[in-house]
């Protein structure tokens, strides 16, 4: 079944449909197209029972939310432990910009193109947090004719994990200050501790706080602080956990504070890792839901690429690969980020291979690493155009090192000239790089089966040598460094004197054999975010670290980058309602 995209009507007073262009002749002409709520809303949804029995699961298997939405129950998971595993296929993408590049679009797409040339697959993502989702990144569900569905619950409150996260979090926040007031028997400096409260969403009145005022009755004062929830450690416990006692074996480990004597102090010191792991433990059981075209869909955790690993739990994602033949997942932002950390993080932590990878482009956002402003993206622009291609060179030079197959996805934009994605398909042609031009956001499935059968050509026919850029066994040091050159071509990395410090810290309480997150801008290889393109020469600073052991990482904080983003001058809240009916409206 071919779908396309249904122009309303040529009428800019129409606030719930989204603008596009067209070229007529030498003129571009605006067309109004409906909007993805809009496209969500009208199609028809299937019992999440008739999903689930595509995968061979049954009404057993599943703890309901509803008809359209259900948790895998834990007999499930264990049912299908051990099955043999399907490909996995990560997709990601070059440095965003403001001008998007419809990563989670595509991988929808590429699971339901799958699906429509007879391949059993499903599709692996992350759960949307409501700072962005209010805020100006949009939701997290796909787009246009490539979108999981409910949209609406999803990119709101979903099933409640991001709800239980946040409980979980802040119930330790307040183990940690009543253990302050009662007698403070492991000898806590209230001045060191390092666990902060969550909230999902954006409040940047909450990045620093003092606590504890009013008389010795209301606490002890501090400071303290507001991470959003998804950058909460407890948020990527979540997802590098195989099952509940891995979970609550990684709470404990969690360090929250350093005593008088300058020893981290953790969970389990606290002796509060069992009621954590009781308020998550529906949270960790992955979300079944399906996209437009009936493709299930692994909805579950929601880590930040930004400032943690960035990927969907390992245990949807091995879920997924023992219900299906391909797995489509994807990472945050670029392969600089999300995938640097997939490869070098999940895939170690959860013992899988990645058979592919994709990385996600659009003309538009390759000009703007061309130099073009975004104000001008709509004109067509070659040489701006083949300026940006650096950008994507870099990426798929660094999934190459890894030793993948990588496969390039054109996304296309209807802003895109023929002009212009020839001189994009010829450019991969002369660099020997697979390629499709891919079309899912108006086609669906349809406009995917070019790039799905790209990437089962590129996992039968090309070498698969992966391999991490750097042992374990490595200095911290030396991770950040093999990091900073090979994945974004700088030249050098500093350590301010607190992250030294840090560091013979760390070698003394036994964590250099983790491995290193790095939380840097996700719009430029270097931590600087003016510097588009593919930059050089520049070195990287490294401001601090921040150990998260229940995770299994250790953080590198570079730039600016907050724990903590703040709302914009015109947040995306503004345009949102819900009808007398209760359905939502402006949501994307």
């Amino acid at each position: 079944m071919k779908i396309t995209p249904k122009p309303i009507v040529k009428d800019d007073t129409i606030e719930t449909v989204v603008l596009n262009r067209r070229m007529v002749g030498d003129k571009m002409e605006k067309t109004k197209y409906k909007s993805d709520i809009e496209i969500a809303q009208e199609s028809t949804m299937k019992p999440i029972f008739e999903i689930a029995s595509k995968l061979g699961l049954s009404e057993d298997d599943l703890e309901l939310y509803g008809k359209y939405k259900a948790k895998l129950s834990s007999d499930a998971l264990k049912k299908i432990a051990t099955k043999q595993s399907g490909k996995v296929i990560l997709v990601t993408a070059i440095n965003p910009t403001a001008a998007g590049e419809g990563k989670s679009t595509v991988t929808v797409g590429l699971g339901d193109a799958f699906n429509r040339i007879g391949k059993k697959a499903m599709i692996a993502m992350r759960e949307p947090s409501l700072g962005p989702t209010m805020g100006i990144k949009g939701g997290a569900t796909g787009g246009g004719y490539a979108q999981v569905l409910p949209m609406e619950d999803i990119n709101l409150h979903f099933t409640g994990d991001l709800h239980a996260i946040t409980t979980a979090n802040n119930a330790l926040a307040a183990f940690i200050d009543n253990h302050l007031q009662q007698g403070n028997e492991l000898q806590i400096d209230q001045r060191r501790i390092v666990w902060k409260r969550a909230l999902d969403l954006n409040d940047r009145a909450l990045r620093k706080v003092i606590i504890g005022l009013g008389g010795p009755a209301q606490g002890v004062p501090r400071e303290d602080g507001f991470d959003i929830t998804v950058a909460s450690e407890i948020m990527a416990v979540l997802c590098l956990s195989t099952d509940l006692q891995d979970l609550k074996n990684r709470l404990a480990r969690m360090v929250v504070a350093y005593n008088y004597q300058k020893q981290p102090v953790t969970v389990g010191d606290l002796k509060v890792e069992g009621a954590l792991t009781l308020l998550l433990k529906d949270a960790v059981k992955p979300n079944l839901v399906q996209t437009i075209e009936g493709t299930p869909a692994l909805i579950h955790g929601g880590p930040f690429a930004n400032i943690a690993h960035g990927c969907n739990s390992a245990i949807a994602t091995l879920t997924a690969s023992k219900l299906a033949d391909y797995v489509v997942t994807e990472a945050g932002f670029g392969a600089d980020l999300g995938a640097e950390k997939f490869l070098h993080i999940k895939t170690r932590s959860a013992g899988f291979k990645p058979e592919a990878v994709v990385i996600v482009a659009t003309i538009r956002a390759l000009k703007m690493h061309g130099g073009m402003l975004k104000t001008e993206l709509v004109n067509e622009n070659v040489q701006a155009l083949m300026a940006g291609f650096t950008n994507l060179k870099k990426h798929i030079e660094t999934v190459q090192s890894f030793g993948l197959p990588a496969v390039v996805a054109i996304n296309k934009f209807v802003t895109d000239s023929d002009a212009e994605v020839k001189a994009l398909l010829d450019w991969c042609s002369e660099q020997n790089i697979s390629v499709a031009l891919t079309e899912v956001w108006e086609k669906g499935g349809e406009g995917g089966i070019p790039l799905a059968e790209k990437v089962i050509e590129a996992i039968e026919n090309q070498d698969n040598k992966f391999a991490p850029l750097y042992d374990l066994s490595d200095s911290i040091a030396d991770k950040v460094r093999t990091i900073v050159q090979k994945v974004y071509g700088g030249k050098d990395v500093e350590f301010s004197s607190k992250a030294k410090k840090q560091l013979k810290d760390f070698d003394s309480y036994g964590w250099s054999h983790l491995p290193v997150c790095m939380a840097k801008t996700q719009y430029s290889l270097s931590d600087d975010p003016s510097k588009l393109g593919r930059p050089t020469d520049f070195t990287i600073t490294i401001r601090e670290f921040k150990p998260s052991i229940g995770a299994g990482f250790i953080v590198a904080l570079t730039g600016d980058v907050m724990t903590m983003p703040g709302l914009p001058k015109k947040p995306a809240a503004l345009n949102m309602n819900v009808d007398e009916k209760g359905n939502a409206v402006g949501l994307f």
